[in-house]
């Protein structure tokens, strides 16, 4: 894990590209105990050794299905018996999708041990973290190590996306969610230290999965701590931070820094992890 100083930083962003219902702003100092956190999200095989260790099933694999990216579903059996989504028809709710088989039943993860692991609720991501001895990140302790030492900037790399015409990130390129270009060199998952880590020494802190926050989601900020805030006391729905391989400027511009989301603790996606956090006292 990377050690991270902690102190005083901007949190949060007034961003003619933001959400103002996601509650972005408004911009506030936080400061934050030093504390550790994984240079990468949690990969397919660290996710399997706790497994094998532990026996957990996971969410996924109780209900029997999880939501998968329509074009990634190439199975002609698992498209027919996935369902499509009310409002967002490009997920399909396919049966027998795990991490294990991120795509359905004819899909595996033996070409993608260094990719994040994905599929997991963050119920799962509570008993990885109790085996592992860690914890996840708080919301501000994931946005101030995004920002790798950068004050108010968009990305963890500076303001422009593809500065040089390179890639950083790895986000959906073309027109969502009908054609990918793949520009970035992938569709799906990419490896976990593909891009350049920002100046932390992080890998993947915009795009390529979203990654579970410890905190309840509240798009109100007033009254909130500013010294290592853990977010609201209870919600029904947690802190998703990052962007995912599916993000795209018309549509879910959130692998900025200060972007944020959520979702319910018990969900599982096909672009959605985790990574790890420990406090440095501990």
């Amino acid at each position: 894990m990377q050690l991270l100083p902690g102190g005083a930083f901007l949190m949060g962003a007034n961003d003619a590209e933001g959400f103002p219902a996601d509650g972005e702003s408004p911009i506030r100092e936080v400061t934050l105990e030093p504390f550790f956190l994984a240079p990468t999200a949690v990969t397919n095989v660290q996710f399997a050794t706790f497994v094998k260790a532990t026996g957990h099933v996971t969410e996924a694999e109780q209900y029997g299905s999880a939501f998968v990216f329509h074009a990634l579903v190439t199975d002609p059996t698992a498209r027919r018996s996935a369902r499509a989504v009310a409002g967002t028809p490009w997920w399909l709710d396919v049966p027998g999708a795990s991490w294990r088989r991120p795509e359905g039943p004819t899909s595996d993860i033996g070409a993608r041990q260094s990719h994040p692991v994905v599929h997991v609720s963050w119920h799962d991501t509570q008993a990885y973290c109790e085996w592992a001895g860690v914890r996840l990140p708080t919301e501000a302790e994931w946005e101030y190590a995004a920002r790798g030492g950068l004050e108010q900037r968009r990305y963890p790399w500076g303001d422009e996306l593809t500065p040089g015409g390179r890639h950083h990130c790895n986000v959906w390129q073309g027109s969502f969610p009908v054609h990918n270009t793949v520009a970035d060199g992938y569709a799906g998952t990419s490896p976990v230290r593909t891009y350049r880590p920002n100046g932390f020494g992080l890998f993947d802190m915009a795009g390529n999965v979203w990654e579970w926050c410890a905190d309840w989601f509240s798009p109100v900020h007033s009254g909130e701590a500013t010294v290592n805030p853990t977010g609201p006391p209870a919600g029904d729905r947690r802190v998703i931070r990052s962007g995912s391989y599916l993000c795209h400027e018309s549509y879910c511009n959130r692998y900025r820094v200060a972007a944020r989301s959520s979702n319910t603790p018990d969900s599982a996606t096909g672009n959605l992890g985790f990574r790890c956090a420990l406090s440095a006292d501990s």
